[in-house]
């Protein structure tokens, strides 16, 4: 099988379901709510779905191209756009290498309330009248290809918004309390991300758009020396059905870590593939994309299944969200629920492929203070009880062992960016320091 992993088909439940467990009067699914913390839990892989929200396959069809679209502006066009509708970034744009950017705003939940007492029955499509909207190329562009930009970003990441809080209640009902709930209220936002994974081909064309150093006439052998180069960094080697070392580092869009706040909310990939064309009179290349099923059928999302100690990829409903668990949802419920350590891998053999996703980072206060006691400690410092594993089957799949003991490598224990009293702040910070500080794990990867 292409990539090296078994695949783990997620547990699913439709929207209306989840409504209805949430609901303290519904005479909810017992088996359902247990499926959830089953998939959720220690034993668990960490995650699962939602499917046939409401207006979702509209929003997501129209907004997740625009991710492309953005990441390949010019940097006047861009910063003019995300200006315009109240967009930022988390990831240095100017960088010509990168694998991946990143558009961000904060979402507020006061928003989210008035969004859906207001909602007309005909759903948020008819209100941005999004089908209506048509998109155009890189090379011809026009502002008002972005102007619902803003809406469907907001609209997108409310919807999930609400997902969360109802997940948050059937969990708490689960656990006892209302901890996680009232840790995202407390809050009073979440952070939305509109992401475009590049493709061998967005590279080329950041770096020929990018500053010229010395002569400004451009060399014709530059294309396809840029596309060699890019091609050899690339490692796109799969080696039959053995999981392989190369897998750590060199063919990630995205490298092995764990979200850090209660819950991760993001839409089913979608994917890009695109068509480049250079010309001698244009000092930018031009670049068309068009939607395309996934290669392989999953979405290239990878995690770790601690319990069964191996490596599986993520295969999704088209057009569901899917719902991972950070770590803040594992301390605040004292490793009831489990967070997910994942990573993104590029899939191999397809320079023109990228991939469009949309994610809302759920979490609690700054403030908020974390306690350790009666936390598990094999969650609080894993290493020791994962090697363990490791050694009872080592000789059973020896594959395995070495790729978890590499992950081990590069992702820093819970016990070494958590301390007892700390605030969801300090431990924000000293996560981020540990993976991509001046020391950090993955400072230089």
């Amino acid at each position: 099988m292409e990539e090296g992993c078994e695949i783990l088909q997620l547990y699913e439940i439709p929207y209306s379901d989840l409504l209805l467990l949430s609901s303290s009067s519904a005479s909810c699914s017992h088996y359902q709510e247990r499926m959830i913390m089953e998939n959720l839990g220690p034993t668990g892989p960490g995650l699962f779905a939602i499917t046939n929200v409401p207006d979702a396959s509209l929003l997501r069809r129209k907004l997740l191209p625009l991710a492309r679209k953005l990441a390949l502006l010019s940097p006047d066009d861009r910063k003019r756009i995300l200006r315009d509708h109240n967009l930022g970034s988390d990831v240095p744009l100017k960088n010509p290498d990168r694998n991946v950017s990143s558009f961000a705003m904060q979402l507020k939940y006061a928003q989210g309330m008035e969004a859906i007492e207001s909602k007309p029955s005909d759903g948020v499509g008819s209100l941005l009248n999004l089908e209506n909207e048509t998109m155009g190329s890189i090379g011809d562009f026009e502002d008002d290809v972005f102007d619902n930009l803003e809406n469907m970003f907001k609209a997108l990441g409310l919807c999930m918004m609400e997902i969360g809080l109802c997940l948050a209640r059937i969990c708490d009902r689960a656990i006892g309390g209302n901890e996680l709930e009232q840790s995202l209220l407390e809050s009073c936002a979440a952070k939305g991300r509109l992401i475009h994974y590049h493709s061998m081909v967005d590279s080329l064309v950041l770096r020929e758009a990018g500053p010229k150093k010395g002569s400004s006439k451009r060399n014709p052998n530059n294309h396809a020396r840029s596309k060699e180069n890019l091609m050899k960094g690339a490692n796109l080697d799969t080696i039959g059905n053995e999981v392989r070392l190369c897998e750590i580092h060199p063919n990630l869009w995205q490298q092995w870590h764990y979200d850090y706040g209660i819950f991760t909310l993001l839409t089913d990939p979608m994917f890009l593939l695109s068509s480049h064309r250079t010309t001698a009179k244009s000092e930018f290349s031009n670049s068309s994309d068009q939607e395309c099923a996934s290669p392989s059928g999953h979405s290239y999302l990878q995690v770790f299944h601690p319990n069964k100690n191996k490596v599986f990829m993520v295969k999704a409903s088209p057009e569901s969200f899917i719902v991972q668990v950070g770590e803040s949802a594992d301390i605040l419920s004292k490793g009831k629920l489990r967070s997910t350590l994942h990573c993104v891998r590029r899939p191999a053999r397809f320079e023109n492929l990228s991939r469009e996703t949309f994610v809302v980072f759920l979490q609690p206060a700054w403030s908020k203070t974390f306690s350790i006691s009666d936390y598990p400690m094999e969650h609080y410092n894993p290493s020791v009880h994962h090697l363990e594993q490791a050694e009872e089957h080592y000789f059973a799949d020896q594959d395995q062992n070495a790729l978890t003991q590499e992950i081990q490598k590069i992702v820093p224990p819970l016990s070494a960016r958590l301390k007892d009293g700390m605030t969801f702040a300090e431990f924000s910070r000293e996560t981020t320091k540990q993976y991509y500080g001046g020391s950090g794990l993955q400072s230089n990867k």
